[in-house]
């Protein structure tokens, strides 16, 4: 599509290369420079995760055809808007080509390999030398060099004018070329590994390449008009823009099928945890029952068990129909709500509505609570639980009225098992501490906070 245009352009007669329009030209200098610049950080993001080689350079290519368009072409343009004089081309015309040859190396780069921290700041600090002595240079002999286009001949060619300077046209041709063997190589990766940036960034090269014939045809370095290559170009970058958004959507897919995977991970080392583990305690506990029959220990401790299992099947349930953006102070007050009909016990709750918990954090909480309430029913006969949630720390305390226990005795009820211990293990988990509070005959405090 892209070779018809330039067909077209160069043989029809009512089409032409050049439009005055510099106030637009100035418009879509910007729009380059801004869709480089968010590319370019979207593909930093990617060299910070993986280290490679590609992603760098990459990035440092669109770094620096942002400053060409940005710095060194719409400002200058923008003001100069309406003048009889230009800024001089020189500066951004060198630095664009110092850009095209980092895109073709990082279509050349190995994939998959991996780049020392240390080299990628030598790399980085050896571009920021070069471009930068190039912009001064520019400006400061940029008057004295001679004329990279005839401004007069510029404007009133219609028809192929190769009316720049040689080496103007010598640039456009390796342009052209770098950009052409760049979209070649960047396609033959992306088939290999299903890249979708790679791939876009591959066809976006196709226009950058005959974008570059057009300014082999008729230069356009002046501000004045707008040129059948800046639109080509401006066409490059919107690929570009596109396969940013495309990866962007890829990698929040993958994101959520992985919350999705770690989701029933968890549920299902809570299930084996927690209901299968008080089923498998009731199945020994039943055959020891057999043994020997009537005995009301067993039977004491087959009923907790039997509890337990239900409360760790109605967590799950509970889990499984909660939905994900529900403010965790609305699903502590229903969990609270349910235990306390549950087991027929008074619950008061002070929970800050701006308290935030997700995920682990939340199922955590969750289960201290639930764990704190049923061994104040059953251990301490309580009769009445106060849950209390906090924001600013985030922080949760269970306050009960029962009979309390002993912290130092080896043989309290709430030391072993599901209890104590297991609080304790789930508060380290969301990097919590777990304290408690508790005297023989004046209740128990536990509480989870972060220090």
């Amino acid at each position: 599509m892209a070779a018809l245009v330039t067909v077209a352009v160069a043989t029809l007669p009512f089409v032409h290369f050049a439009y005055r329009a510099p106030d637009l030209r100035a418009v879509v200098e910007t729009v380059n420079a801004v869709i480089a610049l968010m590319v370019g950080y979207l593909v930093y993001g990617r060299f910070r995760q993986d280290r490679r080689l590609q992603d760098l350079l990459l990035g440092l290519a669109l770094g620096t055809v942002a400053v060409a368009n940005l710095v060194l072409t719409a400002v200058p343009e923008a003001l100069t808007l309406g003048a009889d004089t230009n800024p001089s081309p020189w500066a951004p015309l060198a630095v664009r080509l110092v850009g095209t040859a980092l895109l073709t190396a990082a279509a050349l780069a190995p994939a998959r390999r991996s780049l020392q921290p240390r080299t990628a700041r030598l790399l980085v600090l050896g571009l920021l030398v070069v471009v930068g002595a190039l912009a001064a240079a520019g400006l400061a002999w940029g008057a004295r060099l001679p004329a990279a286009v005839d401004p007069h001949l510029v404007g009133s060619a219609a028809r192929p004018s190769f009316v720049a300077h040689p080496v103007v046209l010598a640039v456009q041709v390796v342009g052209a070329a770098l950009y052409a063997f760049a979209a070649v190589a960047f396609a033959r990766q992306a088939d290999r590994t299903r890249d979708e940036l790679i791939r876009w960034v591959a066809a976006g090269c196709v226009l950058a390449s005959f974008a570059r014939v057009h300014y082999l045809l008729l230069p356009s370095l002046y501000t004045q008009f707008l040129y059948t290559g800046d639109l080509l170009r401006l066409g490059f970058y919107a690929f570009l823009l596109v396969g940013a958004a495309r990866e962007i959507t890829t990698f929040w897919q993958a994101r959520a099928q992985t919350a999705v995977l770690e989701d029933r991970r968890r549920l299902a080392r809570d299930l084996h945890d927690g209901l299968i583990q008080e089923l498998s305690y009731i199945s020994a506990q039943a055959h020891r029952l057999t043994v020997r029959p009537g005995d009301p220990v067993t039977v004491e401790r087959i009923s907790a068990a039997a509890g337990r299992a239900v409360d760790e099947a109605r967590r799950a349930l509970v889990a499984l129909a909660r939905s994900d953006d529900e403010p965790f102070p609305v699903v502590l007050r229903r969990a609270v709500d349910e235990m306390a009909a549950r087991h027929d016990v008074k619950l008061v709750t002070s929970l800050d509505r701006r308290a935030q918990a997700d995920g682990p954090l939340s199922e955590a909480l969750l289960r201290i609570t639930g764990e704190a309430v049923r061994n104040a029913v059953r251990h301490g006969g309580a009769g009445r639980i106060e849950v209390v949630l906090d924001a600013e720390p985030l922080a949760l305390t269970v306050m009960d009225d029962g009979a309390g226990f002993d912290l130092d005795s080896p043989r309290s009820p709430h030391g072993g098992g599901f209890g104590l211990t297991s609080m304790r293990e789930r508060a380290t988990g969301v990097g919590a501490m777990l304290t408690v509070d508790s005297t023989p005959g004046k209740g128990t405090t536990v509480r989870v906070r972060w220090v």
